[in-house]
């Protein structure tokens, strides 16, 4: 077994996290990532009320007696959610854990730290996290640039920032963006991490509610087959590679605005991706892990086979390049 101040801090069997992914986090794939002894978040905005997202906690809880969190991504809009509504649902559910992203989370936790809720903030950039820390949340996540949605603007890999932020905070940290296996929970673990957060590896195991031949797209994925959209806009987001992605990189490149592909990027033509299962319908997130990923497992499953080949890898590979003093 591996057990990290993450573990500790969080209330957690294992060292693996997953995070909230816009209609991908509901009940019963958090549910089965905490059956697992990992940590799984609701997506707050995944539901359209507060009052519904009271409900999925409710429904996650008949499906698991384990800890598990919500996510609330705070993101600018011209007619914003009502956050506050939203975090008044996670405090009276009795939630435990929140995972904040996007913007500054500093108005919600005082709220969130006075219902003992412990907060990891997810973070694409060393100062970032610094700030987070400074703050007063419990943990970080670290996205480096291989990861699915918003990799941030400095385009800085994992392998070099896991470490740089290591250096700079003292709370718990795990790593985001390209991890999907035992290689990689080793590696973030040797680099400084406290464990690893997945969303694409997650996307594609049983439990995930979304359509089977999506699933099946991400098996059939190399590395290679995402695109980076809205950089000219320094709001970039990584995606699955398809004819709307790619159009959206094309008109963006050709000195296009936000308006000329509004509707190619629209939300709900992502969403009915996931429901009517036509990857080629709009714009999904996708991570470069994708190249990784060869099945469609059960969490259970996925969870098992990383931590007990992360051991072996720790205890039998690398140990055996120990030389005796």
């Amino acid at each position: 077994m591996l057990r990290t101040r993450f573990c500790e801090v969080f209330g957690v069997e294992h060292p693996i996290a997953q995070g909230g992914m816009q209609w991908v986090g509901r009940a019963e794939l958090v549910a089965a990532v905490a059956n697992a002894g990992a940590l799984g978040f609701i997506t707050a905005l995944t539901q359209p009320t507060p009052e519904a997202l009271a409900k999925e906690i409710v429904r996650c809880r008949e499906l698991t007696d384990r800890p598990f969190g919500v996510n609330l991504t705070i993101l600018p809009s011209i007619n914003p959610p009502p956050y506050d509504e939203y975090r008044a649902a996670i405090v009276d559910s009795g939630v435990k854990i929140v995972e904040t992203a996007g913007f500054n989370p500093q108005a919600h936790l005082p709220d969130f730290h006075r219902a003992g809720i412990k907060v990891l903030h997810k973070c694409t950039s060393v100062r970032h996290a610094v700030k987070a820390e400074s703050i007063g949340v419990d943990g970080v996540s670290i996205d480096g640039f291989e990861c699915a949605g918003h990799p941030g603007e400095d385009d800085i890999p994992g392998l070099v920032l896991i470490p740089a932020a290591a250096d700079k905070i003292s709370i718990p940290m795990i790593a985001s963006g390209g991890f999907g296996d035992a290689r990689g929970l080793v590696a973030a673990l040797a680099l400084g991490a406290d464990g690893i957060n997945m969303g694409t590896r997650f996307m594609c195991t049983v439990e995930s509610p979304i359509h089977q031949r999506v699933k099946e797209q991400i098996v059939a994925s190399s590395e290679r087959d995402t695109e980076l959209i809205f950089r000219s806009l320094r709001n970039t987001a990584r995606v699955s590679s398809n004819a709307v992605s790619r159009d959206v990189v094309r008109i963006l490149d050709e000195g296009g605005e936000f308006a000329d592909v509004r509707d190619l990027v629209a939300g709900s033509r992502g969403r009915k991706v996931f429901e009517l299962g036509d990857p080629e319908h709009g714009i999904w997130s996708a991570g470069l892990v994708q190249g990784l990923i060869k099945d469609i497992p059960t969490v259970g499953e996925l969870v098992r086979r990383i931590v007990t080949e992360a051991v072996e890898i720790i205890d039998g590979r690398l140990a055996a390049m120990t030389l005796p003093a």
